[in-house]
């Protein structure tokens, strides 16, 4: 059974960093595509970063040039470096990965909080 288990959220003051981590386990990622998202309070899931199996990355707009995104295929972890915190980053952080010849099976961790105070 796939299972992704997020970690690394915290509370920060505005400038500050923290570097998110997910752990996955269930089947070897090295070749799907993951990503993270963020769901702040009254509004929709949106995309924050993704990596393809091949490394390939992208960002949302409001993260570029702040937030990393990176994979360590042989400890089957997620990662996502954030400098340069803002508070509208304060949202809960999801951990996804979609695998399957057109991404049919799509799994979620639970959510780490992330909060950054101004």
């Amino acid at each position: 059974q796939v299972q992704l288990v997020e970690s690394g959220g915290g509370l920060v003051q505005a400038g500050g960093s923290l570097r998110l981590s997910c752990a996955a386990s269930g089947r070897l990622f090295s070749t799907d595509d993951m990503g993270w998202y963020r769901q702040a309070p009254g509004k929709q899931r949106e995309l924050v970063a993704a990596i393809t199996g091949g490394g390939r990355t992208k960002y949302a707009d409001s993260v570029k040039g702040r937030f990393t995104i990176s994979r360590d295929n042989a400890q089957n972890t997620l990662y996502l470096a954030m400098n340069s915190l803002k508070p509208e980053d304060t949202a809960v952080y999801y951990c996804n990965i979609k695998y399957g010849l057109v991404g049919e099976y799509e799994y979620w961790g639970q959510g780490t909080q992330v909060t950054v105070s101004s």
